[in-house]
């Protein structure tokens, strides 16, 4: 089943009743509700919503992924479930035992589906994918000689220009880049969380300051999904704002058909089967993880 997304950047009141969220409009005597489990992200972005601590353990106890954001309407903070999976533990040791081989294996596949998505995409929009293929066909093992850094370069200037730089505290369409890739990185973290992964533990990434390392290395093969939005925005508005219409375009990524093992799946499942297959691939070196790819 797919997971809705609710998106609240107006004041209301959000409660429990009967595993139900009860959105309450202010000034409005009209009440919302929605079951819990038909729920996988909610998105709280307006400061005036008051949501309860029933509320927040339920949407935990359900594996829903809530982000917050800060009073300039961007991703700040995730509430996340620590216990989401029932063999979690078993899980956990799989995880911690993989080897660094392994892990480097797992990281050189992740860099080569991100840069072959990276070329499809540059193909659909009618620009030079070719020009990546000798950076996704010379991946090495842990990706030591950073093909990926390499290819992102060119990557972005085909994609935005050659004065272009993709920087987190960079120029539009920089923070449309930032909203999408944080809503897609809280799904990615419910799906980690729901195959019995540990986020904290990362493969490549491992920043002291970012919980989500396991995170960020799943997501980067999905990053061009992101990518395609943003560029499509980009192409045809001459307004440089992240109003609430672009906001809303970005979070229906997570409802865009994509190809995985040969078949069209909505990308909330495909991040499913990805994350499932890590586990295979952290236990079984033989064993490959599963990507979607940019059709």
């Amino acid at each position: 089943m797919i997971k809705q997304t609710l998106f609240f950047s107006t004041p209301v009141s959000l409660s429990l009743k009967y595993n139900q969220i009860v959105i309450k409009l202010k000034d409005i005597d009209e009440v919302i509700t929605r079951p819990i489990e038909d729920v996988g992200v909610v998105i709280i972005e307006n400061q005036m919503v008051h949501i309860t601590m029933p509320l927040l353990n339920a949407l935990a106890n359900n594996n829903v992924s809530v982000i917050f954001c800060d009073d300039k309407c961007m991703p700040n903070s995730m509430l996340m479930s620590l216990e989401s999976n029932t063999i979690q533990q078993e899980i956990y040791k799989i995880q911690f035992n993989a080897t660094q081989p392994t892990k480097k294996r797992i990281w050189k596949e992740i860099i080569e589906n991100k840069i072959r998505n990276q070329a499809a995409l540059l193909e659909k929009l009618g620009l030079d994918g070719n020009i990546l293929k000798p950076y996704y066909m010379n991946v090495l093992s842990g990706d030591s000689d950073n093909r990926e850094g390499a290819a992102a370069k060119v990557y972005w200037q085909q994609m935005f220009g050659k004065q272009f730089v993709r920087n987190r505290d960079g120029c539009y369409p920089n923070p449309m880049l930032n909203y999408g890739y944080t809503v897609l990185r809280a799904a990615v973290a419910r799906s980690l969380l729901g195959s019995g992964l540990f986020p904290l533990f990362g493969i490549f990434h491992r920043n002291r300051y970012n919980a989500f390392p396991l995170a960020d290395d799943v997501m980067e093969p999905y990053r061009p999904f992101v990518d395609f939005a943003v560029k499509q925005i980009y192409d045809f508005s001459s307004d440089e704002i992240l109003d609430k219409n672009v906001k809303q375009v970005l979070v229906r990524v997570l409802f865009s058909d994509v190809k995985i093992k040969g078949q069209m799946r909505p990308l909330q499942v495909a991040l499913s089967m990805t994350t499932a297959s890590l586990v295979r691939a952290f236990k079984d070196k033989k064993e490959s993880v599963v990507f979607p790819s940019f059709v």
